[in-house]
């Protein structure tokens, strides 16, 4: 075969392989496309099942679900949340405990008062309790929550029986020479089905199971909370460290938190626990962000806890 001949047959090959790779790709955009569709519906009807109320505050409407009877759990959501999120991590506790789970401000119904800050949010929970005629509660946060949590604790100490923290946002040891201005995936990223093309890196970037994606649909619903989280919520506890004196919060604290956790960090918790003035620490070895497999060593914490301090 002529050299001629040998070009020409590795050309003809170079572009097979790439219209191979590019129908690969377009099968994915496709596929993706088509679970994100059927992903977005489910999600809608799982949002359609829940019983929700709308408390209209001073400065708007927070949407919330009321369940259960007996001492309250406010329960605070991370970051992709809402009513639904707020929920779900606790909902195991309605037979013993009346569940209350709001969305935060940006997310799933609910209005954002002033600048949105965690102390605008805590002002915003201090009100819908006083709508609803609540006096104390259990405050349980996870993930991106947990600053919001800790600043009511601080803000609203009268308020507050106990504070509990679930793979939580923690405060720092320190303050910070430098920190992340902007604390949440890029804005381009927050849609529906960008989420369901990345959704693979789930494991490695998050440590969360790509299926995960179903759950914080649908994001339209969500994104000016998830910004929020980003630019406000999530860096307050760095950015404002002396507004944080937490050897100051002398009401009983609970951490839960997977030593695996590779999105709230247990270095962290090891590393700010001897701020904590009356602190019980309950930890797993795996389990990740989300503390999978451990429902049972939760429930018994919570009971532990919570007949302690009601």
């Amino acid at each position: 075969m002529t050299i001629d001949k040998l070009n020409k047959a590795r050309s003809r090959k170079m572009k097979w392989i790439l219209f191979a790779f590019l129908m690969i790709i377009l099968l994915y955009f496709l596929i993706q496309g088509i679970r994100c569709a059927k992903g977005l519906n489910k999600a809608r009807n799982k949002l359609n099942s829940y019983q929700t109320k709308t408390a209209d505050l001073s400065y708007g409407s927070m949407t919330y679900i009321d369940e259960g009877q007996g001492v309250v759990i406010l329960s605070v959501h991370g970051i992709f949340g809402g009513y639904d999120q707020a929920y779900e991590s606790i909902k195991n506790r309605e037979a013993n405990n009346r569940l209350l789970a709001p969305s935060r401000f940006g997310y799933l119904g609910s209005d954002i008062k002033g600048a949105g800050t965690p102390a605008d949010q805590t002002s915003a929970f201090n009100e819908l309790l006083e709508y609803l005629e609540i006096d104390q509660v259990f405050v349980l946060a996870t993930s991106a929550g947990g600053t919001p949590a800790i600043r009511f604790a601080l803000d609203y100490p009268e308020r507050v029986k106990g504070l509990i923290l679930f793979c939580s946002a923690m405060p720092v040891n320190e303050k910070p020479e430098t920190y992340l201005e902007y604390q949440a995936p890029p804005e381009p990223l927050l849609s529906d089905y960008v989420m369901y093309l990345i959704s693979p890196l789930m494991p490695a970037l998050m440590g969360m199971p790509a299926s995960t994606v179903g759950t914080i649909l649908p994001i339209a619903e969500r994104k000016d909370g998830v910004i929020l989280d980003g630019k406000l919520t999530n860096p307050d506890m760095e950015r404002n460290y002396d507004q944080y004196p937490i050897e100051e919060i002398n009401l009983p604290v609970l951490i839960l938190h997977s030593e695996d956790d590779t999105v709230a960090s247990f270095d962290k918790v090891e590393n700010v626990k001897q701020r904590f003035a009356n602190l019980t620490i309950v930890t797993f070895p795996d389990g990740g962000h989300m503390m999978t497999g451990h429902s049972e060593e939760i429930d018994k914490a919570l009971d532990d806890f919570i007949n302690q301090y009601k």
